[in-house]
């Protein structure tokens, strides 16, 4: 990569997308400057952790971090924290950032992620102990509140993945909580009604109150407590208010430079969005999947690290495109979820319980007999089976899959 020597590439983002684009890149064999960065001042850390452990143990940076800061100096890559970049000039090549500073790029790369959506609330802004979390400043601030918070009662807004979590990361924090969700059941927009009763069922058990079509309209204060108002009519007083009512994208750089805005900044298979020079990565982008043959916007890691990959292949001159099946994963208490593939728009499914196992099932989603996705509950096989099925584009027998007395074993299940 001698012809790369003098150039430089700068990275917008210092999350998961572009720690692992700017590490790529050294693999890759770039030999040019390489500058990353990002409105955090701390160092780059793991995002999934933040509803999870981060709020249940004591915070380690090293633990946390993507990569020690030994990495980023042995590579050579520029780490520029607590700086926001406030304009791109694609006529001059160069970024813009803090109150006057101008760094120069031959290739830029946005990994600009996404913020919390604040929902318009009246009262919203009188509210004293209301968090949202995002970064690792909102869960430290949560962790404290929730630590001084004589009652310990909290109002989490929004049944999602974000929400569930940190329910029941507080639940095991000893507080007392509630899950209110505008929609009629948790998980609606990335699940079946199975899963979705599953999760409602063990939050119960554990001792969290979920809450359906509960649409907020108002928060005021009350004896220094926060009197939650549904449009329902119904209230419930919270010492603590955290919103995981879902994100907006950070699009803001990318629509004002004239980048193509689409649910996300559009890019082709290559990660490179209307302007050659600039690339985009992770949950910002609004993608092509060919295997679903339709663009779509994910949140998630394996997202943000597949993007990184070809982005960094692309820019150093290497044949390199998206080719990769979505996966996610949530732990709640002792229940792990993985997901692999997109089951929107499925016309049948499979439920499968594995006999003899409590708590270890999964459901199979197709449509016109193919299989789109597997959500499997603590079911590893399941998900590894089912990855590979929809990588292969296989055609399963569902009554065969369908009976729990037959071990679960991709040659058994296959349509032959």
């Amino acid at each position: 990569m001698e012809r790369s020597k003098n150039k430089t590439v700068v990275i917008i983002g210092a999350s998961h997308a572009g720690v692992n684009a700017a590490f790529m890149l050294r693999k890759e064999g770039w030999q040019g400057s390489i500058h990353v960065f990002d409105a955090d001042r701390s160092l780059p850390y793991h995002r999934p952790p933040l509803s999870k452990t981060f709020l249940t143990m004591a915070y380690s940076s090293n633990e946390y971090a993507l990569k020690p800061l030994e990495s980023y100096e042995k590579e050579d890559i520029q780490l520029h924290l607590g700086l926001r970049v406030t304009k791109i000039n694609r006529t001059a090549k160069h970024i813009q950032y803090g109150a006057d500073g101008l760094q120069p790029y031959d290739a830029l790369i946005l990994a600009t992620g996404a913020r919390s959506l604040i929902p318009p609330i009246m009262g919203l802004e009188s509210a004293t102990r209301l968090f949202t979390l995002r970064t690792l400043k909102d869960t430290l601030r949560i962790k404290e509140a929730v630590e001084n918070s004589a009652t310990k009662k909290v109002v989490v807004m929004g049944g999602g993945f974000i929400g569930l979590e940190t329910a029941a990361s507080l639940k095991k924090m000893g507080a007392e909580v509630t899950v209110l969700e505008r929609e009629n059941r948790v998980l609606a927009r990335v699940t079946s009604p199975i899963i979705s009763g599953f999760f409602t069922k063990l939050h119960a058990t554990n001792g969290v109150t979920i809450e359906t079509n509960k649409n907020v309209v108002g928060i005021a204060m009350e004896n220094d407590e926060h009197l939650v108002t549904c449009d329902d009519e119904s209230t419930y007083t919270a010492a603590i208010i955290i919103l995981g009512c879902g994100i907006v994208v950070n699009t803001a750089l990318a629509e004002d430079c004239g980048l193509h805005i689409e649910n996300g900044i559009k890019v082709d298979p290559a990660c490179t969005t209307n302007d050659d020079a600039i690339y985009a990565i992770g949950d910002c982008t609004f993608h092509y999947n060919p295997h679903y043959a339709r663009f779509v916007r994910l949140e998630s890691v394996q997202n943000a690290v597949d993007q990184a990959k070809v982005a960094a292949a692309a820019i150093c001159g290497k044949g390199a495109t998206y080719d990769s099946i979505p996966w996610f994963w949530s732990d709640q208490y002792d229940i792990k979820l993985q997901m692999v593939g997109l089951s929107n728009g499925y016309d049948d499914c499979v439920l499968r319980f594995e006999e003899g196992k409590q708590n270890v099932l999964s459901i199979w989603y197709f449509k016109n007999g193919m299989l789109l996705a597997v959500d499997a509950i603590n079911c590893a096989k399941a998900y590894v089976i089912g990855t590979k099925c929809i990588k292969n584009k296989l055609r399963l027998n569902k009554s065969k899959l369908n009976d729990s007395s037959l071990p679960l074993k991709l040659q058994d299940i296959i349509q032959m």
